[in-house]
């Protein structure tokens, strides 16, 4: 389920996020220091011993079109 949030703190410009079980993901546009921004996916989840786990990948502005076509064509193979 998504779930569209406010942006948390001042470099970030949108945010929204998916529960799925014991798993929690977020998806953040975010601003970086020298202005340029990015595109962060972070996964929380709770490991066997209910420790938070998280772990984050992020996608620069010159790559994120490339990156979309890889998740749309990997969405279609799943369907």
């Amino acid at each position: 389920m998504e779930v569209p949030m406010a942006a948390p703190n001042n470099n970030s410009i949108f945010s929204t996020m998916v529960r799925s079980g014991r798993t929690t993901y977020f998806v953040d546009v975010k601003e970086a220091k020298n202005g340029n921004k990015f595109l962060a996916i972070s996964e929380n989840r709770l490991d066997s011993e209910n420790k938070k786990q998280r772990t984050t990948v992020r996608v620069f502005g010159e790559t994120v079109l490339e990156f979309r076509k890889a998740i749309d064509e990997a969405t279609a193979a799943i369907s």
